[in-house]
């Protein structure tokens, strides 16, 4: 068998855009026209996802608990295909340990998980292969390039050689990635390693991507790339997950929403449900506790001279 080489060459090609609204079978179902790259600014959310569209991932009475501190407490969502789903909550509330066993990276001690109706325990490598994971402050191989880490990952899923490196080049243009690929990672910014890991979880073309602050640190230009490129990978068939503490971000990218609280779901539903009338943050704040009266803080309004 050949050995792969140790600096991939990319093709330097433009990516190729498909008309088609399809998942591909072969080949990226994300590659895009060239007007769409250069919007600078997310869309709002384009849809409602459909209810009677197959459910991709199904959560089951998930529970973890680190000793005696339960992180999440019998949580249970169904997201369906075509959605971007988003997933808020305070700090410490099980966003993270909720998304990490979903997406297969960390064993409940209770519950099930299913994508595409395959057990994430029960037969993990079939389901890791549906799923693209974004974790929150991912470490890359950072002695290797942006091209490197691309062409590895896509050739460990499986995918041959040319279309590793055509995919690598579609994502780097539809990220605004193009002219930094062949910088070792350790040189990138944030923001390009969030750009990046992004690109990396898509490029075997998942039924489902599982993302953990994917727009933390990262400006809004690339967040603008970014959004776009996961509307049309929704708009493909493709089901995305996301958690964010950007709650504005989240109202404009997503049409269904969780709240999750002291490791328990408090409202689950499409974004119109949840919001109830009020803007996402309004009603965040409310299911999370609502604001605290502060008092004894008369001393703020008296001003050294």
């Amino acid at each position: 068998m050949e050995s792969s080489p140790a600096s991939p060459q990319r093709s330097g090609k433009p990516a190729r855009s498909s008309a088609s609204g399809r998942p591909a079978r072969s080949g990226s179902p994300l590659r895009k026209p060239a007007a769409a790259a250069q919007r600078t600014a997310p869309e709002k959310a384009a849809s409602v996802p459909v209810p009677d569209a197959p459910v991709v991932l199904e959560i089951d009475g998930l529970r973890k608990a680190f000793g005696r501190a339960v992180a999440v407490d019998g949580v249970s969502l169904a997201v369906r295909q075509g959605s971007l789903f988003g997933f808020v909550g305070p700090n410490g509330a099980g966003k993270t340990t909720t998304l990490s066993m979903a997406a297969g990276l960390l064993r409940p001690d209770s519950g099930a998980v299913r994508v595409r109706g395959v057990d994430v325990w029960g037969e993990p490598q079939k389901a890791k292969s549906l799923i693209g994971v974004l974790p929150d402050r991912m470490r890359l191989f950072d002695r290797l390039t942006g091209a490197q880490i691309l062409y590895y990952t896509a050739v460990l899923h499986g995918l041959d050689r040319a279309s590793a490196r055509a995919r690598a080049d579609d994502l780097a243009q539809a990220l605004g990635l193009d002219g930094s690929l062949e910088r070792p990672v350790r040189d990138y910014s944030v923001g390009m390693v969030k750009k990046v890991s992004l690109a990396a979880a898509l490029i075997h073309s998942p039924a489902l991507l599982v993302l953990d602050e994917p727009f933390e640190s990262v400006d809004p230009v690339s967040t603008a790339q970014s959004v776009d490129l996961l509307h049309r990978y929704a708009a493909a068939g493709g089901t995305v997950v996301l958690s964010s503490h950007n709650m504005d971000l989240v109202e404009r990218v997503c049409d269904a929403v969780a709240v999750i609280v002291d490791g328990g779901i408090l409202a689950a539903g499409t974004l119109d449900e949840v919001r109830d009338g009020r803007s996402l943050e309004e009603r965040f704040v409310e299911l999370a506790g609502g604001r605290v009266a502060v008092e004894g803080l008369e001393w703020l309004t008296t001003f050294s001279v």
